[in-house]
């Protein structure tokens, strides 16, 4: 299978990266600078500064550009695609699926199209990546959560989960840094050099994180396991209730759905 990744941000290079590692397929990733795609080499990845070069022959095309710049790279590509092998697939946050589609329909070109979203962790196999068929038979359908469950965990949701899906796992991404940050400084606080508490804090959430999934549990009935009466863990845990620790997280996850 030959997969060909237009766009080499932090985005399309982490898919690369992720897609490259996790699966026994060809990649090839484009940029417009030579420079941009030099670090590509040493994961053995194809590169090219022909977008409309790289796409022959592939089977699958990804759109990782910045949102702005999509329409011009679909109305580049268009008259080199095969609509009857190759499957489209955007990354670009910002762009509906209709008006993304729309592109294609005024140009007469009707492939199969689907938005995927992953995050950063994709280049560390460990992403959460959501499919949203758009113009997408079962068959391709299934064939992307394949693949991109190979680099993590894949779901396929409706469209109109889009936002809340950017928020919980794109942006949600961000937010699980921020609290290994501040447990992080806590620990500094405690009396850990930095670099020993952020190891501390990041092998504590991905022992959570591997908990919940290998249980198939709810978090609170986890949170049971290690809360006694008077502990010090239940002391912890309503201090930060008190400060506001769940509603914030919350009102974080809803700010970007206004």
């Amino acid at each position: 299978m030959k997969i060909t990744i237009i766009g080499a941000g932090n985005m399309g290079g982490a898919t690369a990266i992720g897609l490259t590692k996790a699966c026994a397929a060809e990649i090839t990733v484009t940029a417009r600078h030579q420079s941009t795609l030099n670090k590509y080499k040493e994961y053995n990845i194809s590169t090219s500064l022909s977008n409309t070069e790289a796409i022959k022959g592939a089977d699958i095309i990804v759109l990782a550009v910045k949102p702005w710049l999509l329409e011009g790279v679909v109305n580049e590509i268009i008259p080199h695609i095969n609509a009857d092998s190759q499957i489209i697939v955007s990354m670009a946050p910002g762009v509906s699926p209709e008006e993304f589609c729309s592109w294609f329909n005024s140009a007469g070109c009707k492939p199969q199209i689907a938005y995927v979203i992953p995050n950063t962790a994709i280049e560390v196999g460990q992403s959460m990546t959501f499919i949203i068929p758009v113009n997408m038979n079962d068959e391709n359908c299934n064939k992307l959560k394949a693949i991109f469950s190979k680099a993590g965990s894949a779901m396929v949701i409706e469209q109109r989960l889009l936002g809340a899906a950017t928020s919980l796992a794109s942006c949600g991404i961000a937010y699980a840094f921020r609290y290994i940050r501040a447990a992080a400084e806590g620990g500094v606080e405690l009396g850990f050099f930095a670099k020993d508490a952020t190891q501390i804090v990041a092998q504590t959430v991905m022992g959570a994180a591997v908990m919940i999934q290998e249980h198939a549990s709810h978090p609170e009935a986890e949170i049971d396991k290690v809360t006694t009466p008077g502990g010090l863990t239940i002391k912890g845990l309503n201090a930060m209730e008190e400060a506001g620790f769940t509603n914030a997280v919350i009102k974080g996850l809803k700010a970007n759905q206004k």
